[in-house]
C-alpha cells in the first residue's frame, strides 16, 4: 500500500513538474544595441522593485557616452548620469509578458509606454516603446549576459 502511495505522488509530481516550472525572468544583466548601427551599446540591469520591474544602465561601451547626463529629461531623472540611470519603470507580469511600464529615451527626453517578452528560452529580451497604441512605436532586441 506505502508503494502504491509513492508511486501515485510520484507520478502526479512527475506530471505537474512541467505545469509548475517558472516562465525565465527578464532580472538580470541585458546587453543593448544601437538601433542604427547594430553594435552594442551598453549593459543594464532589470531588477525587481516594488513597482514593477526596472532597468539601469550598468556600463556604456563608449566611455564618453557614459560620462553625459540626462539634460533632456523632465523628471526627476533631469541632470542624472547616464551610468546608473533608472531608464525603464513599472513593467508588471501580464502573462508570458510584461507591460504597464514605462521607458526613458535619454537622448530625447521623452517617456514611452512600453511592453516586453522572453524569446529564445529567455536568452533575448524584446522591448517595445510606443505612444498610444503598440503598433506606433518600435521594438529593441536584447541579449541575456555581460
Amino acid at each position: 500500500m506505502m508503494h502504491k502511495r509513492v508511486l501515485v505522488a510520484a507520478l502526479v509530481l512527475g506530471l505537474a513538474g512541467p505545469a509548475l516550472a517558472q516562465q525565465p525572468s527578464p532580472v538580470g544583466i541585458w546587453r543593448t544595441f544601437d538601433d542604427h548601427t547594430g553594435l552594442e551599446r551598453s549593459l543594464v540591469r532589470i531588477s525587481d522593485t516594488a513597482e514593477g520591474l526596472a532597468a539601469r544602465v550598468v556600463s556604456t561601451v563608449d566611455p564618453k557616452e557614459g560620462e553625459h547626463v540626462c539634460d533632456k529629461c523632465t523628471d526627476d531623472r533631469r541632470d542624472q548620469p547616464i551610468i546608473g540611470l533608472e531608464f525603464m519603470r513599472g513593467m508588471k507580469p501580464d502573462g508570458e509578458e510584461w507591460n504597464g511600464g514605462r521607458v526613458l529615451d535619454p537622448e530625447t527626453g521623452s517617456v514611452y509606454r512600453c511592453e516586453m517578452h522572453l524569446e529564445d528560452g529567455g536568452r533575448k529580451l524584446v522591448l517595445r516603446g510606443y505612444i498610444g497604441i503598440s503598433l506606433l512605436g518600435r521594438s529593441q532586441t536584447w541579449l541575456r549576459g555581460g
